[in-house]
């Protein structure tokens, strides 16, 4: 392994690019890292999420998530606070039944970004959810029997469907066959 030697070319307010012998690669200013919340009502329906991103232009379907670490004062919070956090905030549901299945880079070549996948079962509606202020965000419930032709609907020029949306349907029919 080539030795390496971190040089800083940029640090922005959120990003900072960074490059280690020539190969240029984009990390995280704030928060410890990316919790994903694959949500399933009690009723057997994903709870998704919609929301512009300006980077591709589009509105993408995703499943709850966002950063842990990344609040003033609340460095040191832990993924799992993160991830009932997140999925409150942004779909009003709550879970008494967490599940955390992995971490991931969220794209190797082009970031340190690491992506930690949570199941949430049994969700239920506590909150208005929507997002911060700085966010809007729609909700949706979908059966889990109907999700495939349902994603296939929302793959236009307009939307796309994150692929962390099927990663976590293959987390679902994997803990449905250990059950």
């Amino acid at each position: 392994m080539a030795r390496r030697h971190v040089e800083q070319l940029y640090t922005g307010k959120h990003l900072g690019l960074n490059s280690i012998n020539g190969w240029e690669f984009a990390t995280r200013v704030r928060g410890s890292g990316v919790v994903i919340v694959v949500a399933v009502t009690k009723q057997d329906e994903l709870i998704l999420t919609e929301q512009f991103r300006p980077p591709i232009n589009k509105r993408v379907v995703d499943w709850a998530a966002g950063l842990s670490g990344d609040i003033t004062g609340e460095e040191e919070e832990s993924l799992l606070t993160a991830a009932q956090r997140e999925l409150l905030e942004e779909t009003g549901y709550v879970s008494d039944d967490w599940e955390y299945c992995f971490t991931g880079p969220s794209s190797a070549g082009m970031t340190t970004e690491m992506l930690s996948f949570f199941v949430a079962r049994k969700c239920y509606k506590k909150g208005k959810g929507g997002g911060d202020a700085s966010e809007d965000i729609e909700v949706h419930l979908v059966p889990k029997s109907k999700a495939r032709q349902w994603l296939k609907r929302k793959s236009t020029k307009r939307r796309c469907v994150d692929p962390k949306v099927y990663a976590g349907l293959g987390l679902l029919s994997l803990s449905t066959d250990d059950e």
